[in-house]
């Protein structure tokens, strides 16, 4: 390579289950406060009443279609950045950085654009009325209005991610979310701002982080990757590259995006906005639990895609194999825990006068959600392998048939056809997850035979790169 190895790209060219271990901890850690956050912004909301409550899960799907796309071309990037250093490429992890960067910001401009004007609109079709409508209004005029800042934050942290630099992208996740804590309640109750002031301390947070970032690509320079964009070229094999894995990936956490519109509808027929607060509470204890495996994910990602790009079929399975038994061990933890203090945690939620009729009905809802955490890693670590390889598409099917598929169906039927209210929602998502999640690691073995076979035969080293499963 042209440039002195960082230690993150050291780290991705070693043994693949400390690889995976040194990796995923530190985005374990920036990820499980993160979600702490997310869940004292919760409770932080929920001393404004059930409606705030309501309106922020109604704005839950809209916000994960910003970050759902943000981050699928983050992962795209990160994909194609590890590639190329596994095929030491250094020209080529630059352009897939750059390139990566300049699809982003288009995209999200242009997101701004379509959406902003027409907020209010799309969340009285959903159906919210009176002050859940000028809640959400309010709220996401704010996040939505700060986009550009969003997607950049989750590019900087994919092209770190992608040159195996996982510690400095924790660092700006726990700034961002320690940042949040705190300004939550200054923002809400001090500055009386309500739940505007909630959206204002989430946006202000990201724009401190986002700083931090920019000053490492574009100031100090420190990444392996490098940004001089006036050598740059227009290279469509590898926007090719960074589409074929990024915009699946988009789609991938737009199918979970809409998933949840869809999730929220049915609860709204069978328990009305009560419920919509009911799962909001409970989904953000549930991918608090996840969180762990979120970190994993990103590791087995960035370590699979700079063995296949090395064509070291070992190294791959290694990292993909050893991910999911670490993950399965964690996750079992998690599950077991959320089911024995349901009652505690759901106190967090509904502890003000107006939250506290739904506090039953959260604790039954976690109960069950909690019961598909152990087969998660199956299914999603699954998918971070097929997003290193590059087979985007594999990765988004899982998704799809996840979320879109066996969650809703499940859902519907158990809770419209079969009547069973609220808690045939809760057995749906949790059915629907655990069957797909299976589904998956079934189609991941028959992958990992065909590279098997593929890096095995005494092709030319150019055939083998350009040869596609």
């Amino acid at each position: 390579m042209e440039e002195k190895i960082t230690k993150g790209v050291r780290i991705l060219q070693g043994d693949p289950k400390k690889a995976i271990i040194k990796l995923a901890l530190p985005m374990m850690t920036g990820m499980l406060v993160q979600t702490l956050y997310n869940l004292v912004d919760g409770i932080w909301v929920a001393g404004l009443g059930k409606n705030a409550l309501a309106a922020i899960g109604l704005f839950f799907p809209v916000y994960m279609i910003i970050v759902s796309i943000a981050s699928g071309l983050s992962v795209g990037g990160s994909s194609a950045i590890s590639r190329k250093i596994g095929a030491k490429d250094k020209k080529m992890a630059d352009y897939a950085a750059i390139h990566t960067l300049v699809i982003s910001l288009a995209v999200g401009l242009i997101i701004i654009l379509l959406t902003y004007p027409f907020l209010r609109k799309i969340f009285s079709l959903l159906g919210a009325t009176g002050q859940v409508l000028d809640y959400v209004t309010g709220y996401s005029k704010i996040l939505v209005g700060g986009a550009l800042i969003i997607f950049f934050t989750n590019i900087s942290s994919g092209i770190l991610r992608g040159e195996g630099d996982m510690q400095r992208a924790m660092y700006v996740m726990i700034l961002g979310s320690v940042l949040n804590i705190i300004l939550d309640p200054i923002f809400i109750y001090t500055l009386k701002m309500g739940i505007t002031g909630a959206a204002w301390a989430t946006l202000l947070s990201i724009t401190i982080s986002a700083s931090f970032m920019f000053v490492w690509l574009f100031i100090k320079k420190s990444t392996f990757v490098t940004f001089n964009f006036k050598k740059a070229q227009y290279n469509p094999h590898i926007i090719r590259e960074i589409l074929k894995v990024g915009v699946p990936a988009s789609f991938a956490q737009l199918a979970m995006a809409f998933a949840m519109f869809f999730v929220n509808m049915i609860i709204i027929h069978a328990g009305g906005t009560d419920g919509i607060a009911v799962f909001t509470s409970s989904w953000r204890i549930i991918m608090f639990g996840i969180v762990p495996l979120i970190g994993v994910a990103m590791g087995v990602t960035s370590v699979t895609g700079a063995a296949y790009g090395a064509h070291d079929i070992d190294k791959l399975k290694t990292a993909y194999y050893y991910g999911v038994r670490f993950g399965f061990v964690v996750e079992t933890i998690i599950a077991i825990a959320i089911f024995l203090f349901a009652r505690q945690m759901t106190f967090l939620f509904t502890y003000s006068q107006s939250a506290r009729s739904i506090s039953s009905e959260m604790i039954i809802a976690l109960k069950i959600l909690c019961l598909f955490l152990p087969g998660v890693p199956f299914g999603m670590l699954t998918s971070s392998m097929f997003q290193g390889i590059g087979k985007g598409m594999n990765a988004f099917f899982v998704t799809f048939l996840r979320t879109i598929i066996f969650q809703l169906a499940f859902s519907y039927l158990l809770a419209i056809t079969f009547k069973l209210g609220l808690r045939g929602v809760w057995w749906g998502v949790m059915l629907g997850n655990v069957a797909a999640s299976f589904v998956g690691f079934i189609w991941g073995q028959f992958v990992i035979a065909k590279l098997t076979h593929k890096f095995s035969q005494p092709k030319p080293a150019v055939e083998i790169a350009q040869t596609k499963l």
